[in-house]
């Protein structure tokens, strides 16, 4: 089962968060296959970035889903995580071009310098006139340099988004999912950005000597320890507060509802000339979950007839 470690470093301006994704991670990518597997870099990327999706998710207080997106001009054009404020996730990647097993971030997404990745929450129940917040970083540092790690590009982020230090690594195979989170919490209190904050990045005693801890734990070691004792090794002088875990959970929001309301969105004229190219019905599959949704003439007949002039649904007689 999928699980969720939060923990408080007693007496230290430090929280951490360890994710462990096994089954959930496995569904994942058994539903893309009826769409066409990843190549093996690209599941590692939206394992790494699922992962610390979840891990984002559950570092905010916030009613709406949050949306990580890494974006740019390589063979992957896409990869997108979603994570739901109960921990739902799901993720998915537009594939354009060969992708080499050894490929890193930078020769995935940023061939030619143009990759980003944006952060958006996006509120649950809006109000009118209330946008999505989007935070967006370039997929390089301070100096230019191509960052080659998801990891790098979400610290960069954290630090300009929340002026906080953060420690983060990310590691996936085919099996499982996981990532460690150690932050630096703020000095007069959460949620606070002043000035007394900033003063703090990179020079608070206590995080620099955790998050040197957190950064001796190897892939191999994360992807096949248990959460207790990762958690042991790296930070066994430390009085560490651990809670209850949560458990993440694969889950995907299509319907054919919505799909439904995509085709009509295209248009009468769209749809007939679907129907006719392809003779018998319009498919259309999630791209998250691998679900395929059938519609032939009867159904999109219905898409576009008003409500009240529907005819109700007949019932058997037994």
């Amino acid at each position: 089962m999928s699980e969720l470690h939060k923990f408080l470093f007693e007496g230290l301006p430090v929280r951490g968060m360890l994710v462990r994704l096994t089954d959930d991670w496995r569904e994942v990518l058994r539903r893309r296959e009826t769409l066409g597997a990843f190549p093996p870099a690209v599941r590692e990327l939206l394992g790494q970035m699922s992962a610390a999706g979840v891990l984002m998710q559950s570092n905010i207080k916030f009613d709406g889903a949050l949306v990580m997106q890494i974006q740019g001009d390589g063979p992957v054009k896409l990869a997108v995580v979603e994570a739901q404020p109960d921990l739902r996730f799901r993720a998915t990647a537009k594939v354009v071009g060969e992708v080499p097993a050894d490929a890193q971030l930078a020769a995935m997404v940023n061939v030619n310098g143009q990759g980003r990745c944006a952060i958006t929450l996006d509120p649950a129940d809006k109000q009118p006139g209330q946008q999505a917040y989007q935070g967006v970083v370039a997929l390089h540092g301070d100096h230019r340099e191509p960052l080659q790690r998801v990891s790098e590009v979400l610290e960069h982020y954290m630090l300009q988004s929340e002026q906080l230090d953060t420690k983060l690594i990310l590691a996936a195979n085919d099996d499982m999912a996981a990532g460690l989170l150690i932050q630096r919490l703020p000095v007069e209190g959460e949620g606070n950005l002043g000035s007394r904050n900033e003063d703090e990045i990179g020079i608070n005693e206590a995080f620099n000597r955790i998050s040197h801890l957190a950064a001796t734990l190897t892939k191999e070691e994360l992807l096949t320890l248990d959460a207790d004792t990762i958690l042991r090794r790296l930070f066994w002088e430390e009085r560490v507060l651990r809670f209850e875990p949560l458990h993440p959970r694969f889950a995907c929001s299509c319907s054919r509802e919505r799909v439904g309301a995509m085709l009509k969105s295209l248009g009468r004229e769209e749809i007939d000339s679907i129907l006719a190219e392809r003779g018998t019905n319009v498919e259309v599959g999630c791209e998250f979950c691998g679900l395929q949704y059938h519609f032939d003439r009867v159904d999109v007949g219905g898409l576009f007839t008003p409500e009240r002039d529907q005819l109700p649904p007949t019932s058997s007689v037994h």
